[in-house]
Parts: C-alpha cells; sequence; structure tokens
C-alpha cells in the first residue's frame, strides 16, 4: 500500500461489497504513519457532529478568506459574462439558491449559477445524471468546467464554507443517507468546501450505488482527520487540472 501523505494518496477500499443494504455499517478511512487503513463503525457520525480542531480552525479560516478575495477579484469579470449568458439563454436567476446542511449540521443556503430548467429545493430532489435533458446549453458547459461553483465564493466568505472541505449535498439527499451510512454525520466537523479531498481523487458525480456515497463519506472523513494547511494547499492545486479534464463533471 502506499505510503505518501494523504494529499496524493487515492483510497482503497477493497473487499467491500458493491452496494450496501439500508443499516449495513459504513466504511470510514484514516490515515496513519503505514498508510491508509479501514475501520468499520455501527454508530460513529449518528450522533451531532462535534468539532475537529484543526479542520475548523483561525488558519485554516484565514486561508479560504485570502483565496476567496483573490478569486472574486480574479473571476469578477468572467462572473458578470455568466451571468448575461444565463439570462439571455433562458427566463429566471442567474443565481441558483439551495438549502445545504454545513457545520455541525447547521443549514445554509448555497450559491450557484443556475444551469437547469428546474430550481428544486425541497421534496425529492433527482441528482444531475450524463447527458441530463434539465440542463441548459450554457449551463452545460458551466458544469463541464465547474464554473457553476464560482458564486460560492461569497459562501466562502460569509463564513458558511471553506475552500477545501466536504462538498454539501442537499437535504434530502442527507436525510437519505444520513440513514444508510453511519459515518454520514461525521462530515458535518468542518465546513463544506468548494472542492474537496474526494473530488480529487475521482469521489465526483452521478451516485449510481450506495458504495460510491460511502466512499465519498470515507473520503471527507479522512480529510477533516488528517487535516493540515499543506494538505488543503495539495488538494487545491490538484483541483485545478480537474477543471478542464474531469470526466465525472456533468
Amino acid at each position: 500500500m502506499d505510503n505518501g501523505p494523504l494529499s496524493t494518496r487515492k483510497l482503497q477500499t477493497p473487499g467491500e461489497p458493491d452496494q450496501y443494504p439500508a443499516g449495513a455499517k459504513g466504511v470510514s478511512v484514516v490515515a496513519d504513519n503505514s498508510g491508509l487503513k479501514r475501520r468499520t463503525s455501527s454508530s460513529a457520525g449518528r450522533d451531532r457532529p462535534q468539532t475537529c480542531g484543526g479542520a475548523t480552525s483561525a488558519p485554516k479560516r484565514v486561508f479560504d478568506i485570502l483565496v476567496a478575495l483573490w478569486a472574486l477579484l480574479l473571476f469578477l469579470p468572467l462572473l458578470a459574462v455568466v451571468m448575461v449568458a444565463i439570462q439571455v439563454e433562458s427566463p429566471g436567476p442567474a443565481i441558483f439558491r439551495q438549502r445545504r446542511t454545513g457545520y455541525r449540521g447547521k443549514v445554509f443556503t448555497i450559491l450557484k449559477f443556475r444551469t437547469m430548467t428546474v430550481a428544486e429545493d425541497s421534496g425529492e430532489i433527482r441528482q444531475a445524471t450524463k447527458n441530463d435533458t434539465r440542463v441548459t446549453a450554457v449551463g452545460s458547459l458551466l458544469r463541464k468546467l465547474s464554473i457553476d461553483e464560482l458564486p460560492q465564493l461569497w459562501n466562502v466568505l460569509r463564513g458558511d464554507m471553506s475552500i477545501v472541505g466536504p462538498r454539501p449535498h442537499a437535504l434530502a439527499h442527507d436525510e437519505y443517507y444520513g440513514a444508510m451510512i453511519p459515518t454520514y454525520a461525521a462530515r458535518f466537523r468542518a465546513k463544506p468546501g468548494l472542492t474537496g479531498y474526494a473530488q480529487v481523487n475521482g469521489f465526483r458525480g452521478e451516485i449510481s450505488d450506495m458504495r460510491c456515497m460511502s466512499d465519498r463519506v470515507a473520503a471527507d472523513n479522512s480529510y477533516i482527520e488528517e487535516w493540515s494547511l499543506a494538505l488543503d494547499v495539495a488538494i487545491l492545486l490538484k483541483t485545478v487540472p480537474l477543471v478542464f479534464r474531469d470526466p465525472n463533471a456533468y
């Protein structure tokens, strides 16, 4: 097994079934000096999540503010062009708002560029799939390049999110997967991020079975437990090339 730093290792969970049935034990992955190892838990994460030192520290907050301010200034002209393009293509607001679960289970409103003809925020929310007919032409390009996520820089400045952290899911998805994966709620020990350890390791895109989400949750919890500024920088650097060649972005 690879003994390199967490930021450069791809998670491995060999021997697990392709799908976890309801109530099955979840898998969380932690790192030690000998590399990643698996552990199971039947109860962790069901209680209200507690704080997790470094992943909610003052240095991380300073890093978030500096990166978010720099990125907003850099992308300001692009943001203006995108807003106009969205409104010219189809009626409706350029910014899509949806409730998500944040740090310690607190609900906040996430901001995204509107990429679909629908704006779901309650009841059953269908995740975007490849060749989804709800996605507009402009929205398809924005999603492919992850430009639709840029308004979340404002969420970072407000303190709702972090630059790096577990990606937030819709409330309906949190409720569903929280009941299926025991360690799911442990993701809320840190603020959700614009990008994350799970995303740079390929755990992004459509959830085809419970294993997909379980792997994503395992990666999120590993990141929280092993957090460092160096890890955040490494994840951010790995995110940049994925913007242009991530097959799971659609």
